[in-house]
């Protein structure tokens, strides 16, 4: 290192250093920049605290752990420390970073430092701009004196594991901050930096903070503000009503999470460049302002679920020509759906679940033409279905839990693109049409608890997307389709991405086809192009994330989102279906629900049903089968099994794995079978069948009974056989003749004598 004595950058990435090669280090007297990244060696500490004119040093992406040498206080000409993506563990107010007075820019992300949310030892750095305490463990201080920081920031990344506590004082110091994530690790958000007409718009996201109280306004407007999040807190009592004239310039605005109560200001149709609001999961009441949807002209997505909003759902003088994704589920909004919708010309996604509108379903939604999700479920919604009403790119529709009724006829006809189509719990009659073989894309096809008729349609076969199927609580008749296919996750072979449970920005891992994770956010439905680490650029569709109510394992559950995803199965119970099970549903061997109780099925199980290797709920109760229970004890992910009330006959399963858990229950109403968990042994009499000509035909080749006509044949030719055999015998030889009729002769004699003997009155002269 002496012949180097001038050199001022130095790189060493990848190196297998030992220590004697860290203290040459101190034969640089001139570096101002050293990079140690991805080392093959333990912390170094001789000789690199020698470097007093190093002005950056980055150790980030190391495998370094332990405390943070005291010497590096030595750095004093130290402007940028990365010291990122390692295992460093200790308090910082312990550290000696403190007094590194010179430094601009330090990260310190992806560590197991102990950080506290006020900052204070770091308060004496005032010519650091840019902090990351990304994932680390943020506490709260027990006391933190009254003291003005000496920095200004710029950035701050101060997300992380653990109770931050109140919000930090130090941040009402600030005057040029331009981005802050002060979010909870599994709960994160991520901002960018925006350079705009030379002038940096403020972009700050305060979330997860646990703060406590009423929400309070700034004394002075920050017209510079673009971005708030106050989500997930404990703020409560009203939102402020000038919040509108505070933050006039605000783009987006979350304050989901909260317990805020009162009503929505008017003053935020102020806010004319509000293009996402998120005010959902509040306790908010009273109706949508006029001033909102007016004003904010351009609003891209609106967010009130889950509060208590009364009246209706939209103003009539609405325009919000912009407007992408209307969410209003959860509340107590009242009345029909007005006309004034269709001036969102632009909207994707319409979710009114969850209120109490009452009206037909009116006609002109067709003509909404960018509309892809219709949820209009949980309400009061009657009649039928106006023919051909969804828009040309619907592609998810959900209508459960009204009062809709009539035939399906011509309601869809013409839709190609479905992909999730949920009916149940109406009052639907008439046959399914056979039109809903042409939903090529349907996955989700959800048609239960109505007064559906008539035969499933074989057409039913032709949707080889489908992963669930729901024709449960009907009148359907006829044979269980053989030909029904279902996919699950992991037959999908396109590329996807876990949904979003709302609109706003949140850090998604996503594996791309080449095996690399990265992190993507998003605030809008729309396909986003991302660059990955290769600088290969990714297209990925960030889905609706609706939820579906399904009956598995003996209760009705929401699913979504990728969870949703996951799911697959047949539910076609409570009709009276008739005839066989098809061996071919032993083929879906993905499904999780299998549900065929409450018909009128007979014959076998089918042996098939052993390659259902990943099912979690089986039910065949309430059905007319017969014979023995296949062996399906290497089923080992069935929670729920039930063969109750049938004609099976023989010995239960085995009680192992999982056959170990289920209880009488999932027997009974099985006269003839016998073994645990039931109390009737398989050595009794008592549990014999009586043999009908049904069972004798289906278990003759399955050997479960006696085949009385077969044994009466082959008792006759044996005996036959037998007498034959013992004359052909005696007449070949004389000497077993001539014993045979001496022993014949010997046997009358002595049975004659024992009965003059025993019984003398029968040969008495009279």
């Amino acid at each position: 290192m002496g012949n180097f004595s001038s050199v001022e950058e130095l790189s060493l990435d990848g190196s297998s250093l030992d220590e004697e090669s860290f203290k040459s280090l101190r034969a640089l007297p001139s570096l101002k920049f050293l990079s140690m990244q991805g080392l093959n060696a333990d912390l170094p500490s001789q000789g690199l605290c020698e470097l007093k004119h190093l002005e950056k040093l980055d150790m980030s992406n190391n495998d370094l752990s332990g405390t943070l040498p005291l010497c590096l206080a030595n750095l004093t000409s130290l402007q940028l420390l990365d010291l990122s993506s390692n295992h460093f563990i200790g308090n910082i107010s312990l550290s000696p970073l403190g007094t590194l007075t010179s430094m601009h820019t330090l990260h310190l992300s992806r560590n197991l430092f102990q950080i506290p949310i006020s900052l204070l030892p770091f308060f004496n750095l005032s010519k650091l701009k840019h902090l990351d305490c990304y994932k680390n463990e943020i506490y709260a201080d027990i006391d933190v004196p009254t003291l003005t920081p000496k920095f200004q920031l710029r950035t701050l990344d101060l997300s992380g594991q653990g109770d931050g506590g109140v919000f930090p004082k130090f941040f009402y110091y600030q005057h040029k901050l331009e981005y802050v994530d002060m979010s909870i690790l599994n709960e994160g958000r991520v901002s960018t930096l925006v350079d705009q007409e030379q002038h940096k718009i403020i972009r700050t996201l305060f979330a997860q903070l646990f703060s406590f109280g009423p929400l309070q306004l700034p004394i002075h407007s920050h017209v510079y503000f673009s971005d708030l999040d106050i989500s997930d807190n404990y703020f409560n009592g009203s939102i402020p009503t000038e919040i509108g004239v505070c933050f006039p310039s605000l783009n987006f605005l979350n304050l989901s999470g909260n317990g805020l109560t009162g009503g929505i200001p008017s003053s935020f149709g102020k806010m004319s460049q509000l293009t996402e609001l998120d005010l959902s999961n509040n306790r908010l009441s009273g109706i949508i302002p006029q001033d909102l949807i007016v004003g904010c002209n351009s609003l891209v997505h609106l967010i009130l679920s889950n509060n208590n909003l009364q009246g209706q759902i939209f103003p009539k003088q609405a325009t919000c020509k912009e407007l992408i994704r209307l969410l209003l589920d959860g509340n107590q909004f009242t009345g029909s759906i007005p006309y004034s919708i269709t001036n969102c010309t632009m909207l994707e996604m319409l979710d009114v679940r969850d209120n109490r509108l009452s009206s037909s379903i009116p006609g002109w939604i067709t003509n909404m033409t960018f509309l892809q999700v219709l949820d209009l479920s949980e309400n009061n919604f009657f009649g039928n279905l106006p023919s051909s009403f969804v828009p040309p790119m619907i592609n998810e529709v959900y209508l459960s839990k009204n009062w809709l009724q009539g035939p399906l006829t011509n309601a869809f006809y013409g839709c190609s693109d479905f992909t999730i189509l949920d009916l149940s719990h109406n009052d639907f009659t008439k046959r399914i049409p056979e039109w809903i073989g042409n939903f090529s894309e349907l996955t989700y096809l959800l048609l239960g608890y109505n007064r559906l008729e008539g035969e499933i349609p074989i057409q039913l076969c032709n949707l080889t997307q489908l992963r669930l199927v729901d024709f449960s609580n009907n009148n359907l008749s006829g044979p269980v389709p053989p030909c029904i296919s279902l996919l699950r996750y992991s037959d999908d072979k396109s590329f996807y991405m876990p949904t979003l449970t709302s609109f706003m920005t949140r850090p998604l891992e996503v594996t791309t086809k080449t095996n690399q994770t990265l992190e993507v956010t998003t605030k809008t439905n729309q396909p986003l192009e991302v660059t990955t680490k290769t600088n290969q650029p990714l297209e990925v569709t960030i889905k609706n994330n609706q939820p579906l109510e399904i009956t598995t394992k003996n209760a009705s559950r929401y699913f979504q989102g990728s969870i949703l995803r996951l799911m697959s199965g047949l539910d076609l119970s409570c009709n009276n279906l008739t005839g066989e099970i098809p061996v071919e549903i032993g083929n879906l061997d993905k499904i999780q629900l299998l549900n065929l109780s409450h018909n009128k099925l007979t014959g076998l199980i089918p042996q098939s049903f052993s390659n259902l290797t990943q099912i979690e709920s089986l039910d065949l109760s309430y059905n007319n089968l017969n014979g023995k229970i296949p062996q399906l004890t290497q089923l080992y992910f069935l929670a729920v099994f039930s063969v109750a009330h049938n004609n099976l006959s023989g010995r239960t399963p085995e009680m192992v794995a999982q056959f170990a858990t289920f209880e009488n229950s999932s027997y009974e109403g099985n006269p003839f079978l016998c073994g645990p968990p039931l109390s009737k042994s398989c050595f009794s009499s008592s549990i014999m069948p009586r043999f009908s000509e049904e069972d004798k035909k289906y278990h003759k080749k399955d050997g479960g009974f006696v085949d009385i006509d077969a044994f009466h044949v082959s008792f006759l030719i044996s005996y036959a056989i037998v007498l034959l055999t013992i004359a052909a015998v005696l007449y070949i030889n004389p000497h077993w003749r001539r014993a045979w009729f001496y022993m014949i002769e010997l046997s009358l004699t002595n049975f004659y004598y024992f009965l003059v003997d025993n019984i003398p009155f029968v040969f008495r002269c009279y």
